[in-house]
């Protein structure tokens, strides 16, 4: 019940948002060429989905793009997880190991991601690996960064107490310090899926064929602003649906488990 209050709020600003912009429209306050109305929106959204309606160049051809966009945000987004989590874990528990890594990483995260387009262009080339690869680098740094803080704020009380009572080091691992640090781990996995469709754009705006940036791009080359804000939105909330799955995840193994997380 309390989910469904928060939901409910939670859709207020775009509800009244989509009625103040269908009013513009219909006022002619805003050039259609600029801003189309949301219910043009809607219908070119749909003839996307469906191929039913013929309104532009990219009808019915949701789903492959859809497919090859959802692909490449999976790879990056579990690469830059795995590796943000051994990473960050290590380098919380780790002091020598902290101070052995944090400088170098600190600094790759300094320069911006489309700093390493070019990069990445001649390294991998147009397509798939390009755009893994820049979802990969985004991805990392808020799972590392979250997932390092959570694990150096484990009280060491709770190692000794797990120690004395004879816990193993895995033991230790698995019931203590993952345990205590996984609302830590929860921000950046969020954070993470945001940064990677965030950056799914920028690396299928280079040439690929398939993918919703794809078709961002070719909208914008062919004139249609109704496309590319519907896709934009299309990725808006796919993102959003992204994050209620990571919710829901861990909202399911804090029942089994009996732990509360922060949501």
């Amino acid at each position: 019940m309390e989910t469904k209050k928060r939901n409910l709020k939670g859709s207020i600003i775009p509800v009244i948002v989509l009625v103040l912009w269908q009013y513009a429209s219909i006022r002619e306050l805003v050039p259609e060429y600029l801003l189309p109305s949301p219910l043009k929106l809607a219908f070119i959204g749909w003839d996307f989905m469906t191929g039913a309606l013929d309104l532009t160049p990219y009808s019915g051809t949701f789903f492959k793009h859809f497919s090859a966009s959802v692909g490449r945000v999976a790879a990056g987004f579990l690469i830059a997880s795995a590796l943000g989590i051994i990473l960050g874990y290590s380098s919380g528990r780790s002091r020598t190991f902290n101070e052995l890594v944090n400088p170098i990483l600190n600094g790759v995260k300094a320069v911006p991601g489309i700093g390493w387009l070019p990069v990445a262009l001649v390294w991998f080339g147009v397509g798939q690996k390009t755009t893994v690869f820049l979802i990969s680098l985004a991805a990392f740094f808020p799972v590392y960064m979250n997932t390092c803080m959570g694990a150096m704020r484990v009280p060491e009380i709770y190692i000794k107490s797990a120690r004395m009572m004879g816990a193993s080091k895995s033991r230790i691992w698995t019931t203590v310090i993952i345990p205590a640090s996984i609302d830590s781990l929860l921000a950046g996995l969020r954070l993470a899926m945001g940064v990677s469709w965030a950056y799914l754009v920028l690396g299928e705006i280079t040439g690929v064929a398939e993918g919703l940036g794809a078709v961002m791009m070719d909208g914008r080359m062919l004139g249609h602003v109704d496309v590319v804000i519907m896709t934009m939105i299309l990725i808006a909330v796919l993102g959003w649906l992204c994050d209620c799955m990571l919710t829901g995840i861990f909202r399911l193994s804090s029942k089994i488990g009996g732990r509360h997380y922060v949501l």
